[in-house]
């Protein structure tokens, strides 16, 4: 690890043009060279990043259904309502009884067990189907 203590640095993507010969361009610099109080330190060559490495997992469409369906049962909604993953609870009128209802009834269907800091994590329809997929998969990967 390291360390650094001074009184003041100063770091500069600025650059003196007149130092530049003429008919060079200058633009999106490569390096970057670091000067304080005179004493000069080894550049440091910039090289461009790579957009973080992300895999998201999307619950089956028949999770989301299930949820979908459940949802409209525990919040007594018409069923030609409208829920679709995206749908927020607290938008379908749902308060933090409804949701616990809601969980409760998830973990009746999908026979999982939803730890309390999960179940209060849990805002919308496709939350819930990520979260219970994922639930399944773990228990299907410790029975086997």
């Amino acid at each position: 690890m390291a360390s650094f203590t001074a009184t003041s640095i100063s770091l500069s993507t600025s650059f003196n043009k007149s130092l530049v010969p003429a008919g060079s361009r200058f633009s999106n610099p490569n390096s970057v060279s670091l000067s304080i109080k005179g004493t000069s330190f080894p550049s440091i060559t910039l090289q461009p990043r790579a957009p973080p490495f992300q895999v998201t997992c999307a619950a089956k469409p028949e999770t989301v259904e299930k949820v979908c369906n459940i949802v409209k049962k525990q919040l007594a909604l018409p069923e030609d309502s409208s829920v679709t993953g995206e749908s927020k609870f607290a938008a379908l009128g749902a308060d933090s009884l409804d949701t616990v209802e809601i969980v409760m009834g998830l973990e009746e269907e999908f026979g999982i067990t939803v730890e309390e800091e999960s179940a209060q994590s849990i805002t919308t329809v496709q939350e819930a189907a990520d979260m219970i997929d994922k639930l399944l998969e773990t228990t299907e990967k410790k029975s086997a």
